[in-house]
């Protein structure tokens, strides 16, 4: 697979280069930037940049050796500040890019590891950030093979593996498992929560280990609890939002679509950068009504948007779309949406993990 992203330390990448996000002067920043040094050998590598390269303009890159590192070069790409984004950012940050693949080019290096350039402590938005790096590694992969790893490595990151990927795999269990049993044995077995065993539950004679209780009790033979309105301004509210709804009964994917984007107070530019869904895309989408796009950008989209699961369910279903309990991709989806975490990249990294097709590589 020639461009993967993953969530992983950029120094501990066993690829023949990584990139770091460098400095203008010979001097150590934080984040990516010292954490290369201190892996590499910090003196060693601080001599070398200081005696053979010394001041670098942002947007170029320059290459040294690896030391201890297991990789055998390092490329370090002078990242640009984000100030505003309208003081040249974009274009000095797909400048880093570009030069360090040249530099890889020459050097004839068959693989190597990017972090999400300027995106730590220079301050580059996340989301943007990617679809430019994205745009510029695709673009090289047109005419050139390379196998190219981008990284995603920070706090953020952290804390989803640790936090949410537990709840995940127990959402996965809960749904794709299940579903999968029904295919294989006809008869739907009822799930119930095993309160002799908590972790557990209990479908026919085979009990699942889950990571963790999806909630403290589960009982579904509860009665669904309805919330009634009484107070007529909020009558009012919700009756003007369903009649809203109810004039859109018709509207096509992209119709809708725009239609939820305006009601949710947002940006077209908002939902299709969350999404990383290339800007062309998005203006043959809002331009033709009748536009089809592919279940996967759909998907991104209804991210983009912030749409519950019923928002994302009724959208999707107007491009002859369903959410399916039996494939992965879709419970992924479902589950970050149902846990109001609207982040493609996190959702990407997890089909990374579980062997799935990615959206963005």
């Amino acid at each position: 697979m020639p461009f993967k992203i993953v969530r992983n330390d950029i120094t501990k990448m066993n690829t023949e280069a990584i990139v770091n996000t460098a400095n203008d002067h010979p001097t150590v920043g934080t984040g990516c930037d010292f954490a290369v040094y201190k892996a590499a050998g910090y003196d060693e590598l601080l001599k070398y940049r200081q005696d053979k390269i010394g001041i670098v303009q942002e947007g170029e890159a320059f290459i040294t050796p690896g030391f201890k590192l297991q990789a055998k070069y390092i490329i370090h790409a002078v990242s640009p500040f984000y100030i505003d984004g309208e003081h040249g950012e974009e274009r000095l940050l797909r400048s880093c890019y570009r030069k360090s693949l040249a530099i890889a080019k020459e050097n004839n290096i068959k693989s190597i590891s990017f972090p999400l350039i300027s995106t730590g402590g220079f301050g580059y938005p996340k989301e943007e950030g990617m679809r430019i790096a994205v745009d510029e590694i695709n673009a090289f992969l047109l005419t050139n093979r390379m196998d190219i790893t981008l990284v995603v490595f920070d706090k953020k990151a952290t804390e989803l593996g640790e936090n949410i990927y537990p709840k995940l795999q127990a959402y996965i269990d809960h749904n794709y498992v299940l579903e999968k049993h029904d295919e294989e044995y006809g008869d739907r077995c009822f799930s119930s929560y095993c309160e002799d065993e908590p972790g557990y539950y209990a479908r026919g004679i085979r009990r699942v280990e889950l990571a963790e209780p999806i909630c403290e009790s589960i009982d579904i033979y509860d009665e669904c609890k309805v919330s009634i309105c009484d107070d007529d301004e909020d009558v009012d509210k919700l009756n003007k939002m369903l009649n809203e709804r109810l004039a859109h009964k018709s509207d096509t994917f992209s119709e809708y679509l725009l239609y939820l984007i305006e009601s949710k107070g947002m940006t077209n530019v908002d939902v299709y950068k969350r999404a990383i869904v290339d800007k062309r895309y998005f203006a043959k989408l809002k331009n033709n009504k009748d536009f089809h796009p592919e279940k996967i950008k759909a998907l991104c989209l209804c991210v983009g948007a912030k749409l519950n699961l019923d928002e994302t369910k009724d959208l999707l279903a107007r491009a002859g779309y369903a959410l399916s309990p039996a494939d992965m991709t879709d419970i992924i989806f479902s589950f970050y949406i149902e846990h109001n975490h609207f982040d493609v990249i996190d959702i990407d990294i997890q089909l990374e993990e579980h062997g799935l097709p990615c959206i963005i590589s």
